[in-house]
């Protein structure tokens, strides 16, 4: 192995290491290292969409399972795909859309037989609760001041891209995906655009009213009602079904009480437990 090879794989766990720490993982937020040195550790990566769904489903699976630490890494299921593939240790993948976890299964780096469909999602048009905005939706959000759009990477970003395409504002294109933000401005007349880097980043740029209105999911609005108005539920026949599917991922250096761990984490975040906080959260469960 080369030595920027190297530094290039020191840097990724590096980062890690900080996304960890900055996101769920209550083994994380302090203690004594000797009070966790024994555990075993679980190593989630999670949308960002996800993340407040699963503080709370960290917590409760650690209160009966003190033996084992769950550390949630959340951010742009595009941005976790890459930290996989790049070889960051994961153990658990819970991603926003199909197409991150189809690259990681053709590659052999999802175990066989543990991807399961668990939820549904909506996109949604917000702006802020007094906001005078001219914008009723997505078939006139050339009207908008100035938008917080996550980039073609980011399922929210490809979903509102797939969603302009199908009603006629984008042209047709083989991976919405790929469509720049620079092309969504122009075809919205110019409209001044903020890429944001997952859909959380979005919500914040609303919220704090840097960005009149953005492109999120309804399960992100949850506990946002009184700093975020939604303006439109996009149907699904324009978004086509937002699904997250979860699965284990292959970690041929983890030990037996790892994948075991693991499996548990797995099959905690499935249950019926899990599905009843997740429709708590906006999220639709029912999912074939």
């Amino acid at each position: 192995m080369n030595t920027m090879k190297k530094l290039g794989i020191a840097a990724l766990l590096l980062a890690m290491a900080f996304a960890f720490a900055g996101c769920g993982g209550s083994g994380s937020e302090g203690g004594d290292d000797e009070q966790t040195a024994d555990k075993t550790e679980v190593k989630v990566f999670a949308a960002a969409s996800m993340q407040s769904s699963l503080e709370e489903l960290e917590k409760s699976f650690e209160a009966e399972n003190p033996d084992v630490d769950i550390l949630l890494n959340c951010d742009s299921s595009g941005t976790l795909m890459t930290q996989i593939e790049e070889g960051a240790p994961c153990d658990v993948f819970f991603s926003a859309a199909q197409k991150q976890m189809d690259e990681l299964e053709e590659q052999g780096l999802v175990k066989e037989g543990t991807r399961q469909n668990v939820l549904n999602n909506q996109l949604v048009v917000i702006t802020q609760p007094d906001s005078d905005t001219a914008v009723t939706g997505l078939e006139n959000l050339k009207d908008a001041k100035s938008i917080a759009l996550a980039d073609g990477s980011v399922p929210v970003g490809k979903y509102t891209r797939q969603a302009l395409i199908n009603l006629k504002i984008l042209p047709e294109a083989d991976d919405p995906a790929a469509i720049a933000t620079q092309e969504v401005s122009d075809a919205l007349g110019g409209v001044e655009i903020s890429e944001q880097g997952n859909v959380s980043k979005v919500l914040t740029a609303v919220e704090e009213g840097s960005c009149e209105v953005g492109t999120v999911y309804l399960s992100d609005t949850y506990g946002h009602e009184d700093s975020v108005k939604i303006i439109e539920k996009v149907p699904y026949e324009v978004t086509g079904d937002i699904i997250y599917p979860i699965a284990l991922i292959n970690n041929p250096d983890g030990t037996v009480a790892e994948v075991d761990a693991a499996e548990a984490v797995l099959d905690w975040f499935t249950g019926d437990d899990a599905k009843a906080l997740y429709q708590e959260h906006l999220f639709d469960t029912n999912v074939e």
